[in-house]
């Protein structure tokens, strides 16, 4: 019971709870203003129906004391008060003693002012409850008294109905309203206490934890999805932190041995300066690719952290495409490949020229570094078109490819797929490629070339321009140049 109570206050005490009672008292303040118009609109009605009716009546007695004199009139008044009837009478003399009518006497509430209004009476003889009515005095002359009422005993009966049926469904939906509120806060409550729970626990250091969703995609399993996404990010972040602490003590911890070593060697060759200076420049070389290494690492956790909005740019994919190419292309043919460039017309994007270049120059980097040459067939196809309404950057090769199991792992940081790790490299040019993409909405998908590798560099629908501003818009930059 104890414990039912905690929740109860719980529940009570939150914020979902208070806009529930808010929104209740609101809405019971609207509807008592409606009912409460309706209610004086009606009573109105029947006052003005029965004070029309009193007026009908005493202009009908009126001309009846006119046209058959006191006699007629007293004969009317008499057929007209019946005990049980509605319609109420006192026919008087001008010293007040009754001469007809079903009424006991005048009524006192009408003594006051001369004029009608409201009085109780007591329809019979007895201790019966008392009855309310309404009556109006009528002018024939200083001779007789005239009081003319009607019994609204059933329009109060009606009235206080009404006013118990609007107090008991105020109630009622005062404590309707509440229970909802307390069941709604309730529930907004264990969800608040599930997402606690998991947060707690991706604290302690459980980073594999998320959030649970009911799938019926309200705002909180909305906010829910998010949070997972957002964590899903942290903790790729955290994987690949870890990796690269592993892999920097084996890619970076050998160079460096090896930096030393160098140096080492160049001081105890007995040649002296000339020993010297080429241990100088081999040290250099070596230095200078940790520099590189170091510098690919800092460009990546820069794209992964940094905003693109403040450097982006306009410009033809097809153009950026053929021009990145054609800088490689002595250096393919050096290495016995035949650079082959497919460029689709109109391909216009929004975004950063400089990152998307160094992109495609890592993956073609990488298919001439990791393909074979000089053999038939020993082709890579550069490619600038639209996927499925996407822009896309794809190179393919006629190497070894990668296996399906190994392409994820191949877009980590220094992950490198050859076991001797004989030929230069460190691991992160796809791993660039990938912060590329991600930093423009996009993906990378690594896919087979029948035989060989075939990258390919999505981009976001967001960054595709429609070909004829695109054309206008680089139009308008070419002709800036």
């Amino acid at each position: 019971m104890t414990a039912l109570l905690d929740r109860i206050a719980k529940a009570a005490s939150t914020t979902a709870f208070g806009l529930s009672a808010l929104a209740v008292a609101f809405f019971l303040f609207a509807a008592a203003v409606v009912v409460g118009f309706l209610f004086w609109q009606t009573n109105k009605l029947f006052t003005d129906q029965v004070l029309a009716t009193l007026t009908a009546e005493s202009r009908i007695l009126s001309s009846e004391l006119k046209v058959g004199g006191q006699g007629k009139l007293i004969e009317t008044v008499t057929a007209l008060s019946r005990p049980e009837g509605l319609g109420l009478y006192y026919l008087a003399d001008t010293s007040g003693s009754k001469i007809a009518g079903n009424l006991n006497r005048i009524p006192p509430e009408l003594d006051t002012d001369g004029h009608g209004g409201v009085f109780s009476y007591q329809p019979s003889e007895g201790d019966g409850p008392a009855h309310l009515a309404v009556a109006i005095p009528v002018d024939l002359g200083p001779d007789l008294r005239l009081i003319v009422g009607r019994d609204v005993e059933d329009q109060r009966a009606f009235a206080n109905s009404i006013r118990s049926v609007f107090l008991l469904g105020f109630g009622l939906l005062s404590i309707v309203g509440l229970l909802g509120g307390l069941a709604v806060s309730r529930r907004i409550v264990n969800r608040m206490d599930q997402i606690t729970a998991t947060s707690r626990q991706i604290m302690d250091g459980d980073l594999s934890q998320r959030i649970p969703t009911t799938g019926r995609g309200g705002e909180l399993d909305g906010l829910a999805s998010n949070l997972n996404e957002m964590l899903d990010r942290i903790e790729s972040l955290m994987n690949g932190l870890r990796e690269v602490s592993d892999n920097i003590a084996h890619d970076l911890k050998t160079p460096l041995n090896r930096l030393r070593n160098s140096a080492e060697a160049a001081l105890r060759d007995s040649r002296g300066e000339d020993a010297y200076r080429e241990g100088l420049e081999r040290t250099i070389e070596k230095a200078d690719e940790l520099i590189k290494t170091f510098n690919a690492l800092l460009l990546i956790a820069r794209l992964e952290a940094g905003p693109l909005e403040d450097s982006t740019e306009t410009f033809d994919l097809g153009r950026l495409v053929a021009d990145v190419s054609e800088l490689y292309s002595p250096a393919a043919e050096e290495a016995g490949f035949a650079l082959a460039i497919e460029v689709e017309q109109g391909v216009f994007v929004c975004g950063n020229r400089q990152l998307i270049g160094q992109a495609m120059a890592n993956l073609i980097d990488n298919a001439i570094k990791y393909s074979r040459g000089g053999e038939p067939g020993s082709t890579i196809t550069v490619r600038a078109y639209r996927l499925d309404g996407q822009p896309a950057i794809s190179v393919g090769d006629h190497g070894p490819g990668i296996t399906e199991a190994d392409r994820e792992r191949a877009l980590k940081r220094f992950v490198r797929l050859e076991a001797s790790r004989t030929k230069p490299g460190t691991g992160l040019g796809l791993s660039l490629v990938a912060a590329v993409a991600r930093l423009h909405h996009g993906e990378v998908r690594l896919e087979d070339n029948y035989p060989g590798l075939k990258v390919v560099l999505l981009l976001s629908s967001k960054c595709l321009i429609a070909t004829a501003e695109g054309q206008g818009v680089a139009a308008a930059g070419i002709a800036a140049q």
